[in-house]
């Protein structure tokens, strides 16, 4: 099982002190064998997380493309990237610049956003739900087509209608895609059909084993080998923050079994650096010993 971790919290030191604790942060990552380093698409701190929203917070692609210049082997991505922020067709271009200046590293995490007190407050239209759903079908579509050195033609859907899918340069391998979420009848149909990786927010193994049995199902609806899907899971890891990497490494074992690949961990109150070197770096070769 591999590790990645999630950097959402700007809040241990000062801003003018970030730039050098994200570059610490994520070197210390790498140095440590973690596989995956993500930020959150957000305007505003979550407040359904209990955080004040005028936390700091980041945007998520420049803060990507800094840590791309800081890093050479992480791979880097939005978990997720709310499709209503940016138009599809300027998203599929920002993540090409990403993957091609950070060296092929890039992964599209996306998902169908839900965050409205920062839409209303940034005046971002926030369709309903079943548009927002809509809108991120199309946009997946339109991903695909404008990573499609061969089809650089137009795009005509419900929502989207673009003269011309021309990206260049093209990302120097089509970018992984991940869909985040469990959502059982879209989220992880949209997974089955368009992604290569999923994000799973759930909490035990038994939920888990649930929601890949629904995504079984949602593959053999569409001819699909659910095996090419990769699976990885939010964890916040709370043994590793008591230090009790033995307790951590037993309670993964059990999502290992089911074929999760990877556990992305989330931060604690405390500087992003020293939860990576004090609370991740130990787990990181245990975890790799699994399956």
């Amino acid at each position: 099982m591999r590790v990645g971790v999630h950097l959402y919290r700007f809040d241990s030191v000062e801003p003018a002190a970030l730039r050098q604790e994200l570059a610490d942060a994520a070197r210390a990552a790498e140095d440590s064998g973690v596989a995956w380093v993500s930020v959150m698409d957000h305007y505003f701190q979550m407040t359904a997380a209990g955080f004040p929203a005028d936390d700091p917070m980041l945007e998520a692609y420049t803060t990507l493309g800094y840590l791309a210049g800081v890093t050479s082997e992480v791979q880097l991505g939005v978990l997720v990237t709310g499709v209503t922020y940016r138009h599809p067709g300027l998203l599929a271009k920002i993540h090409a610049t990403l993957d091609v200046l950070s060296g092929g590293r890039a992964t599209l995490g996306i998902g169908a956003a839900w965050y409205e007190e920062e839409h209303l407050a940034m005046g971002v239209p926030y369709p309903p739900l079943a548009e927002r759903f809509e809108r991120l079908e199309e946009t997946l579509q339109i991903c695909r087509q404008m990573w499609d050195p061969t089809n650089d033609g137009p795009y005509d859907g419900t929502h989207y209608q673009l003269a011309r899918t021309l990206c260049s340069p093209q990302p120097l391998t089509r970018p992984e895609i991940l869909i985040g979420g469990s959502g059982e009848r879209k989220t992880l149909r949209l997974v089955a059909q368009y992604g290569d990786a999923c994000n799973l927010f759930t909490s035990t193994p038994q939920e888990v084993a649930h929601k890949l049995e629904v995504l079984r199902g949602h593959c053999a609806d569409v001819g699909r080998d659910p095996a090419e899907i990769r699976v990885t899971m939010l964890s916040r890891g709370e043994q590793l923050l008591a230090g009790d990497v033995d307790g951590f490494v037993e309670e993964m074992r059990a999502y290992d079994a089911l074929g999760v690949e990877s556990v992305i961990l989330t931060p604690a109150d405390t500087s992003l650096t020293a939860w990576v070197k004090d609370a991740v770096a130990p787990a990181v070769p245990r975890l790799a010993q699994l399956g």
